[in-house]
């Protein structure tokens, strides 16, 4: 194979390692902070090269999973929970990264609108739900009754019991209806969670993450904890159980959870056929027009 392919081969595949290190900024610049006495590293962080080894593998085996899903038309819903900061945003990109956004989507609702707040609680998370062949993500999900709802007022007592009564029927029925559905709590400590905001506010790449709602969650740490214990209490049942993700460590909590979230659905790989490239079909009296200067972007680069 000549030279000039193999670079090109190499460039391909560094490029694809790129994309996960472009994500590791974050990592990169907290690296800095340390480095400058803004913090200290406990020295139980995952090895680099450990991490990214482990991360490309089950991202294969991600891979894998998914090309399963679509050829047995599978339902899968995934639900991500826990405080502000705890990670929830990074593992979800890390299983996505490397999948079909046709057949695995993330759900992210903003705040209910009028309309909304007026309607059955679950309405507005029913048609984001999959059909067959498809996995849906959901970054913050329907409990967001039993969490910041509850805690910040924005339900009423009578609310919050309805919920608590109607949440496992509801479970119930998406799984005899066929769903799978896997239900993730990502747990940081009370001290890591204010480091990670304090970082998000010296950081200006990050500082968007922060919201009011998001500050106040720190003078509400202890009701939020007695609102988890409550819905993890209630809402944790033999078809639809909590998993809690220890979340301290992103790089361990991403493994952890993406090597569990693979256990919890049995897989296969999928027959293929031989995929054959056609030879390109070329017309003699084909001319190609010329690209008008003005409409090139410059290269600044």
């Amino acid at each position: 194979m000549p030279n000039s392919t193999m670079d090109r081969i190499k460039a391909e595949i560094t490029d694809s390692f790129d994309e996960e290190l472009e994500l590791q900024l974050e990592e990169d610049r907290l690296d800095e902070l340390v480095a400058e006495g803004m913090a200290e590293p406990d020295g139980q962080m995952l090895d680099r090269r450990v991490y990214f080894r482990e991360l490309f593998r089950l991202q294969h085996e991600l891979v894998r999973l998914q090309d399963w899903v679509q050829h047995k038309k599978l339902k899968v819903v995934v639900l991500f929970e826990g405080r502000d900061s705890a990670g929830k945003g990074g593992a979800i990109k890390r299983v996505t990264q490397r999948l079909n956004p046709r057949i695995c989507r993330v759900v992210a609702l903003p705040a209910p609108t009028e309309r909304e707040r007026n309607q059955w609680y679950f309405q507005r998370y029913v048609p984001h739900l999959p059909t067959a062949g498809e996995m849906v993500l959901f970054d913050r999900s329907w409990y967001n009754r039993a969490g910041v709802e509850r805690v910040m007022g924005f339900c009423t007592p009578e609310e919050l019991e309805e919920f608590f009564r109607s949440v496992p029927e509801f479970e119930h029925m998406l799984v005899r209806s066929g769903i799978i559905l896997l239900k993730y709590w990502f747990s940081i400590t009370d001290e890591e969670q204010e480091f990670r905001f304090r970082m998000r506010i010296e950081d200006p790449l990050k500082q968007w993450k922060l919201s009011p709602m998001d500050l106040e969650s720190r003078v509400h740490w202890e009701d939020y904890t007695r609102a988890k214990e409550d819905m993890l209490e209630r809402t944790h049942t033999q078809y639809a159980p909590w998993w809690v993700v220890q979340a301290v460590d992103k790089k361990r909590a991403r493994l952890n959870f993406i090597s569990h979230l693979l256990a919890q659905i049995p897989y296969e790989d999928v027959p293929r056929p031989e995929i054959v490239l056609p030879e390109r079909v070329r017309h003699p009296d084909y001319l190609r027009h010329p690209v008008p200067p003005e409409m090139y972007v410059p290269e600044t680069y």
